[in-house]
């Protein structure tokens, strides 16, 4: 009887020793983790708070630098030299307005969001006037891939202003500021050859170009503000209290306003770029695996053309050269088109030669 027991006791002992161990190194890794991520230790509010005001202030030095750099990527966009793109955007100072506005926001900051938004639209006024000044004289004046890389956001840009924008920030943040991190952030999100191009839009009289250029300074402006805005509150930064306790509810009905103009475009923009992206993503996988290895003609694939517009009447366009190819063959491939998940609304047009055979 007494073995039995024993024998009962011996796996209910080994089973919670081994539920102990699971949670000890459960809590260690927790440990581990909370230690390797953690950032509010070495978070300095108030210093942070105060070098981001410092940074919105727009004159003097600033304005020499900004109207100087804006040369520089215009150049370096002219020649389509992405070294002297780059110089200009390490010495720019775009970035402070935009991170004043999200930061202000989140601390409910009246004045300086009022200070943010002024000198964030005097700093766009001079670079587009600066760069259109240079594009209206430069005897250069032909379009190349680095401008036109510029008319157009994508959801590379939108992923590239979001995590830039959390990276800038969250080195901002740290007692003994990241140098090497802003200088990074600022290359990465480009916010200056997108106004160099409304420049040379505007120079150009293209205004599709010059506001596509602007939508996509928009968008990074308006992610890195966001960015901003969300570290801050994670953080805990602190609010900024007013004596009248009326105005103090003002103003955090003011800020959580705009905070939400901000937020609700943003996602409904990021959701519209997700969708057009998996289009693209698809269209291309759909023309090279039904179009491209049709035999009786030969497909131009630098010709083809995926247009989205915004998902309301999305097209394929390509173009054919050689034999005419038979009705039958095009219905087949847009009844295969309607088995693509993201391509089921969208219209395949066939540009191609009437009687080609000779």
């Amino acid at each position: 009887m007494k073995e039995d027991q024993q024998e009962n006791i011996e796996p209910t002992s080994k089973s919670e020793k081994l539920s102990e161990d699971l949670k000890g190194t459960f809590g260690s890794f927790k440990s581990f983790l909370s230690d390797l991520l953690d950032i509010r230790s070495d978070t300095d509010r108030d210093s942070t708070i105060e070098a981001v005001k410092k940074d919105i202030t727009f004159k003097g030095h600033n304005a020499w630098i900004l109207i100087f750099s804006i040369f520089v990527a215009s150049i370096g966009l002219n020649v389509s030299s992405t070294a002297v793109i780059i110089g200009a955007m390490l010495i720019s100072p775009l970035m402070g307005p935009i991170v004043g506005i999200g930061l202000s926001v989140a601390i409910n900051d009246v004045d300086t969001l009022r200070r943010s938004l002024i000198n964030l639209g005097v700093m766009v006024g001079l670079s587009v006037f600066t760069a259109f000044l240079y594009f209206w004289v430069s005897p250069l004046t032909g379009s190349n891939a680095e401008l036109e890389a510029r008319t157009y956001p994508t959801i590379l840009d939108v992923l590239v202003a979001i995590f830039g924008g959390l990276a800038l920030i969250v080195a901002k943040t740290k007692k003994g500021t990241i140098a090497s991190v802003i200088f990074g952030v600022a290359i990465a999100t480009a916010l200056m050859p997108p106004l160099c191009t409304v420049g040379y839009g505007l120079a150009q009289g293209n205004f599709s170009d010059a506001g596509g250029a602007l939508y996509l300074f928009s968008i990074n402006a308006t992610f890195i503000a966001l960015s901003t805005f969300v570290v801050s509150k994670l953080l805990g930064f602190p609010l900024v209290r007013y004596a009248n306790s009326k105005r103090r509810r003002v103003t955090a009905q003011i800020a959580s306003i705009i905070a939400i103009i901000v937020m609700v475009p943003s996602i409904y923009l990021f959701y519209n770029m997700l969708k057009e992206s998996y289009f693209k993503q698809e269209a291309t996988r759909f023309v090279e695996e039904e179009l491209m290895i049709y035999e009786d003609s030969f497909l131009q694939k630098n010709s083809t053309i995926f247009a989205y517009n915004g998902g309301t009447d999305p097209k394929i366009e390509v173009s054919f050269l050689g034999k005419e190819i038979p009705s039958s063959v095009i219905s087949l491939w847009r009844t295969k088109m309607k088995n693509y998940k993201n391509l089921q609304d969208a219209s395949l047009i066939i540009l191609q030669n009437e009687n080609t055979e000779s």
